[in-house]
């Protein structure tokens, strides 16, 4: 039945009801505006139920942070190898090349595990984000990282910059790519040719790193899951 497979969001700004994948959530919501009756929403669904179900089939399997998992960072391969001690007092984390060695007292140290992620995450991409502020002579006000669930990055007029920390599990030519999208915001706030050239200048491999962010992008979503 159509009403397993969807999760139903009211909306007060919809106009019109949609089928929308949450790919963090690995759900497809039904968007429903505020009046609209939920047998019509349900029709709706019905209508492309095929759609749906096929959505959904493609999502990638998700990807622990557990015991031997593999996982790309920065476009290097880290395997996690996890000593489970319960006599521990405390977690701690050590990276040695390709192992990321994690000590804890806790069976699920998942949460310790994505905050250290983050910290790398925020460090590398900032290192990225001022290199290539420096060749166009503009300088960044902060770069901080998020959870996001629809933007990759965000460029304030005052030069705030924000990343979604899950990019590191991006090839790294996607990862630089986001960052140089994000830079050229320092010239121009908007999607004009004269962006779009700058941003192409400020990219390794502007035409691939665009590419796998708009056809896989949410392939990063799955990652911390399960």
């Amino acid at each position: 039945m159509i009403e397993d497979l969807v999760t139903v969001k009211r909306s007060k700004r919809a106009k019109r009801v949609a089928l929308r994948l949450d790919p963090v959530e690995r759900v497809v919501n039904l968007v429903v505006p505020e009046k609209m009756s939920l047998k019509k929403a349900y029709f709706f669904a019905r209508e492309h139920e095929e759609w749906v179900r096929e959505t959904l089939e493609k999502l990638p399997p998700p990807i622990a942070f557990t015991d031997g998992e593999k996982l790309p960072v920065f476009g290097d391969m880290v395997t996690i190898k996890i000593n489970h001690n319960p006599e521990l007092k405390r977690t701690t984390l050590k990276q040695y090349d390709d192992i990321l060695q994690v000590n804890s007292y806790q069976i699920d140290a998942s949460s310790r595990i994505t905050t250290h992620l983050k910290k790398i995450a925020r460090a590398g991409l900032a290192d990225m984000a001022n290199e290539k502020a420096h060749i166009i002579n503009k300088k960044i006000s902060s770069v901080s990282v998020r959870d996001t669930k629809s933007r990759w990055g965000s460029c304030s007029q005052d030069g705030r910059i924000s990343f979604s920390w899950r990019l590191i599990f991006a090839p790294y030519d996607s990862i630089d790519y986001v960052v140089a999208h994000e830079i050229a915001h320092l010239v121009h706030m908007d999607h004009s040719k004269d962006f779009w050239a700058l941003c192409r200048s400020l990219s390794c491999n502007y035409v691939e790193g665009k590419y796998w962010m708009q056809n896989h992008g949410n392939e990063l979503m799955r990652y911390g899951k399960g």
